[in-house]
């Protein structure tokens, strides 16, 4: 699962654009518990979540005609400029082209030789989220593509990731993890989007999951918050619960319960 060592190729942001952030505070302070902390002046109205002090995702105001409502991911590099190149030379393109953040790091925004968006980070004096794999915070990542091998192949081309395929009855699960990783650093899936009815109208994208105590208790307040439940609970064993939301600008993302794990018997 997702750690905040940061190597390269792991996740190490998420960010959410929206039209409406006195609206999304709103609403993510009602599931989550989050407080929204701007990061000053200096930076256009951006800030942080923060779950009881600690950051756990970003937050910005965008516009209808700049990008629609949506959650970004940011993985890390040790060089912005080379991986957006390297993301071209795969068949991605450069949305957005490296820049500084102050003295935090420099960023990048890109899209994957499917068109699906993303964005690099290159840290500075900020190296991630305080908080992942927590209550209240990301502790999975997932790419609906209309082709997991062409997405295999530009993620490994890009950032190195190598692959582990579970099977299960009716398919199998692509999951990825940074170059030299093991099967104990796997972050994120890759799942076909001709799989995934629900996702087709608003297409291919990453979603964030993020993880919760209890899941039935956040899904009771999605609707009266003003947000959407998209899929409901569904329980897969051995892994836990999970649920696709939209919060009420549209923007899609995932909760996650994790199945406890046996205490050890050594």
């Amino acid at each position: 699962m997702l750690n905040n060592r940061y190597v390269a190729g792991a996740p190490s942001w998420v960010e959410l654009g929206t039209p409406d952030p006195e609206g999304a505070h709103a609403f993510y302070r009602a599931l989550f518990g989050w407080e929204f902390r701007s990061a000053g002046a200096d930076f256009g109205g951006y800030g942080m979540y923060q779950s009881d002090g600690k950051t756990v995702a970003g937050a910005m105001t965008v516009t209808a005609d700049q990008a629609p409502p949506a959650w970004t991911l940011y993985f890390k590099t040790p060089d912005a400029e080379a991986t957006a190149k390297a993301a071209e030379q795969a068949g991605g393109s450069t949305m957005y082209e490296a820049m500084d953040v102050g003295d935090l790091g420099r960023m990048a925004v890109l899209s994957d030789a499917q068109g699906v968006g993303f964005a690099v980070w290159q840290p500075g004096t900020l190296k991630g989220l305080d908080l992942v794999d927590a209550p209240n915070s990301l502790c999975w990542t997932e790419l609906y593509t209309p082709d997991v091998n062409s997405a295999r192949e530009f993620y490994g081309s890009v950032f190195g990731w190598g692959t582990s395929t579970q099977a299960f009855e009716g398919g199998s699960y692509t999951m990825v993890h940074p170059a030299g990783g093991t099967e104990n650093d796997m972050f994120g899936g890759l799942w076909p989007l001709s799989d995934a009815p629900e996702e087709a109208a608003a297409g291919a994208y990453w979603t964030p999951y993020f993880q919760v105590t209890d899941i039935d208790a956040v899904l009771a307040r999605v609707e009266p918050s003003g947000g959407t439940v998209r899929v409901a609970r569904m329980d897969l064993e051995g892994v836990g619960s999970f649920a696709k939301l939209a919060d009420p600008s549209g923007a899609r993302f995932a909760l996650m319960q994790p199945q406890p794990q046996a205490p050890s018997t050594g």
